[in-house]
């Protein structure tokens, strides 16, 4: 890229004119990844201090952080320390879009995070929770929920301190944008350190969750970050044994049943559905007392992988615990692993069923009028054989092939063998016999009979 050489450039108005060149460019993913392999990125960072160019350098560093390959180089240089001096000491009450939203990117990032907290020796997490709730800013409270979304010890131990106003931010915060961001925080905390039970006596969660999760809701989202923080509840054994006895069970399927077109609220309520099977305590409720389990052999065949994977780890555990839902999960899963074969048989089945001759007209057997054909006696004569006490001519009996046989070469007829047997009675048991009664042998020539 021939324009690379010119940045920095002293000559203010042509610098301007490459930077917007740049950012137009940048919409390119390959261009994108150029800019990043050719070291401009550093070049780009160190133009923030310039007034003059600092919005568009914003913008173009905006759009090299949406690649998640490429935030990890951000690391390399001093952009997060100065995303957060011009956080902090921004004096309006709002920030610039264009900061806070390079800010929310690279916070997805972990070793941007930990930048981000490292601001002024450790402090950088409280100052952005000050700020936060002092202006009630919602971007500073996503960015904050994405520093808290990676796993790493020293980024989730400086949240331990926060529990409490975090839990109290629930009951009391009436704006739900703000309130969608600090339930996702919340939910985010996976901790052993945390004392979820306590939180949730202390500030009533339990109503507080059950007023939230209503299936018409209007907030989709903030309902699926409700969702979300009852799985991190579950995770602990107490929390877990408090909502299974305060029906979240029955509420969570209703939910189900409404946003069933959600892939994400679908996969977040298998997630709370398998970690109430994880804890024996709350193991029974959801086995015995709930319809739960059939919802999850319901999405066994759901077209989102991630569903079916928590759909199976469940299942599984029920399988280990309750016999009967045992069967029915063996036999749900044999039937969707071979549903076309099933499919396949119930058809042919079908189709031979509506191929059986029926009578018409009550002429004769399978609807045949042999007196279409003229005289009946002179049919019987051009068909029939000398020996009609030998071989009856009603069709009860075919004549022997060696009958045949002997009068066509001349030589005498196997006095042993016999004519063809009739079928043995057909077991009315048996999963091959049709509607209509037919045979096991007529099954046999038709190709279905097993």
């Amino acid at each position: 890229m021939k324009v690379a050489r010119l940045i920095p450039c002293p000559q203010a108005d042509l610098l301007n004119i490459i930077l917007r060149l740049l950012l137009n460019l940048s919409f390119d993913r390959d261009i994108r990844a150029q800019i990043i392999r050719i070291g401009l990125l550093p070049k780009l960072v160190d133009l923030i201090d310039d007034e003059n160019q600092r919005l568009i350098c914003l913008c173009l560093l905006y759009h090299l952080s949406m690649d998640d390959r490429t935030k990890g180089y951000f690391t390399y240089t001093k952009c997060n320390q100065q995303l957060m001096k011009m956080i902090i000491d921004c004096k309006e009450e709002r920030l610039e879009p264009e900061v806070i939203a390079l800010a929310i990117n690279l916070a997805l990032n972990p070793g941007c995070a930990e930048q981000l907290c490292d601001y002024k020796h450790g402090k950088g997490l409280k100052l952005l929770m000050k700020r936060a709730y002092k202006y009630k800013d919602s971007l500073i409270m996503k960015m904050i929920r994405n520093i808290s979304s990676h796993a790493s010890p020293d980024i989730k131990s400086q949240f331990i301190s926060y529990v409490g106003p975090l839990g109290e931010t629930l009951v009391t915060e009436k704006d739900e944008v703000f309130l969608t961001e600090v339930v996702g925080t919340l939910a985010n905390l996976t901790i052993p350190d945390i004392d979820y039970q306590a939180l949730m006596d202390e500030y009533g969660l339990v109503e507080w969750i059950k007023s939230k999760l209503k299936p018409n809701s209007a907030d989709v989202e903030l309902t699926l970050n409700v969702v979300v923080l009852v799985g991190t509840l579950c995770a602990d054994d107490a929390c877990a044994e408090v909502l299974a006895k305060s029906d979240i069970i029955q509420i969570l399927i209703e939910l189900l049943h409404a946003q069933q077109e959600d892939d994400e609220i679908v996969l977040q309520i298998c997630y709370v559905f398998y970690q109430l099977c994880f804890h024996k305590s709350t193991r029974n409720v959801i086995i015995k007392k709930t319809e739960a389990p059939a919802y999850l052999i319901d999405l066994m065949q759901d077209k989102n992988k991630e569903v079916r994977r928590v759909c199976d780890m469940t299942l599984e555990i029920i399988s280990e615990c309750d016999p009967d839902w045992a069967s029915r999960i063996k036999l749900a899963r044999f039937r969707n692993h071979n549903q076309t074969w099933l499919e396949t048989i119930e058809g042919q089945q079908v189709s031979y069923e509506d191929d059986e001759p029926t009578p018409i007209n009550n002429t004769g057997p399978y609807g045949f009028d042999p007196m279409a054909f003229g005289d009946q006696d002179d049919y019987l004569d051009q068909f029939g054989y000398n020996d009609a006490d030998e071989f009856p001519l009603d069709g009860r009996e075919s004549p022997d092939m060696n009958h045949w046989n002997s009068i066509n070469s001349g030589g005498e007829m196997d006095i042993d063998s016999k004519p063809f047997l009739k079928s043995e009675p057909t077991n009315t048991n048996n999963r091959n016999t049709n509607r209509s009664g037919t045979n096991n042998t007529i099954m046999k020539r038709r190709g279905v009979y097993e």
